[in-house]
């Protein structure tokens, strides 16, 4: 029967050892032949790997269900390791030996049973098909992190996540976009930039069909029905669906404005509200309706016209049910409810729900009158007739 080995992941780097049999021959490593992998011959193995730097770079290097350690020590072909340092030929084994296990491992997986999950987490009850995948879910209640960056000290629950954190520091970007060449340090920024091509919106809300790019923007979107508000700003204590927006917010007390018009100098706290400001110095009307044919500067301002057409009021009030065609035509209207009265006359103090109504109600005080009845109208006409 064979031995399962209770270390089943030895990731083993071989860099500049000048003899390799000073750990084949070493009477602590004797254990993994004769007893298996006991806690001694794992922790000898922890103290070599730590002081021995092998020649070669990277070589992982799974040991499972090996009936008998001497069977590779054995092999002519790894007497190599002792006798010449690590040869080209003595790598070209390393690589064929880990090519074998990596087909056995292969084979084991075909034979599994679709859905077939015999590890299970005592904490939660999750299931999993690999063991080291388990043992990577422990740590999310554990908080174990047993990686860590040897630049910045920050620490990961897994190898992988490490591996890409690296790139930040070296500027590696291996993922490339096959139609326009941009290049990206994760495949997953990958993927969701390639989504820009193929215009997929995986990501569908579930209570009024809105389809997006990203899982993020989707979470976000609920917020919108379920009135979810996690992020506070700490001055003035307004709430915000989004951290996004919130960060835009806190510019308004701080005055911060990075954003500026290289051709009028003017600046911005938003990036959005630049780009709207550059389509007046180009008279840019980019989105078309389809339905109508008006053009409109910007994409959100078209979605919002076209609800005309289509009658669509997705923004309903949670205290009243009214719906609304637009998000800020929801949060004027919700003002009724809450008493709020943000816009004020700086002339008599009188204060208002919306700022449409503070525009008209100055014009009390300026004499303003551009608006004239259909009375007016009518009697400046007989007016001019009997003039005639």
């Amino acid at each position: 029967m064979r031995r399962q080995w209770s270390l089943k992941r030895v990731s083993v780097r071989l860099i500049d050892c000048r003899k390799t049999s000073e750990m084949v021959d070493s009477p602590n490593c004797q254990l993994l032949s004769e007893n298996g992998l006991s806690g001694e011959a794992d922790q000898h193995l922890y103290n070599e790997k730590k002081t021995r730097q092998w020649r070669l770079k990277r070589v992982s290097v799974r040991l499972i269900d090996c009936r008998k350690t001497s069977e590779m020590v054995d092999n002519p072909d790894c007497q190599l390791l002792s006798e010449n340092g690590l040869s080209g030929e003595a790598d070209q084994h390393l690589y064929n030996e880990k090519k074998s296990i990596y087909k056995t491992n292969l084979k084991k997986h075909k034979h599994t049973p679709t859905g077939n999950k015999p590890y299970g987490c005592d904490q939660c009850g999750k299931r999993f098909a690999n063991s080291g995948h388990l043992v990577a879910h422990q740590r999310i209640h554990t908080g174990e992190k047993p990686y860590g960056c040897d630049q910045c000290g920050k620490r990961f629950a897994d190898s992988g996540h490490l591996v890409a954190h690296h790139r930040i520091h070296t500027g590696e970007k291996p993922y490339g976009c096959d139609q326009c060449g941009k290049r990206f340090a994760y495949s997953g920024h990958l993927g969701r930039h390639q989504r820009i091509h193929t215009g997929e919106k995986p990501y569908g809300c579930n209570q009024c069909g809105k389809s997006f790019a990203q899982l993020g923007t989707l979470v976000a979107h609920q917020r919108i029905h379920t009135g979810e508000k996690p992020y506070g700003c700490d001055q003035c204590g307004k709430r915000f669906a989004d951290s996004g927006t919130q960060v835009k917010h806190q510019r308004i007390h701080t005055g911060e404005k990075r954003y500026g018009c290289d051709q009028c100098g003017k600046r911005f706290a938003d990036s959005g509200h630049l780009v709207t400001h550059q389509i007046i110095h180009t008279g840019e009307k980019p989105y078309g309706c389809d339905h109508c044919g008006k053009s409109f500067a910007q994409l959100r301002t078209l979605v919002a016209h076209q609800r005309i057409h289509t009658g669509e009021k997705p923004y309903g009030c949670d205290q009243c049910g009214k719906r609304f065609a637009k998000l800020g035509t929801l949060f004027t209207h919700q003002r009724i409810h809450k008493g709020e009265k943000p816009y004020g006359c700086d002339q008599c103090g009188k204060r208002f729900a919306r700022s449409d109504t503070l525009v008209k109600h100055q014009r009390i005080h300026i004499g303003e009158k551009p608006y004239q009845s259909i009375k007016c109208i009518h009697k400046a006409l007989l007016t001019t007739a009997v003039v005639k």
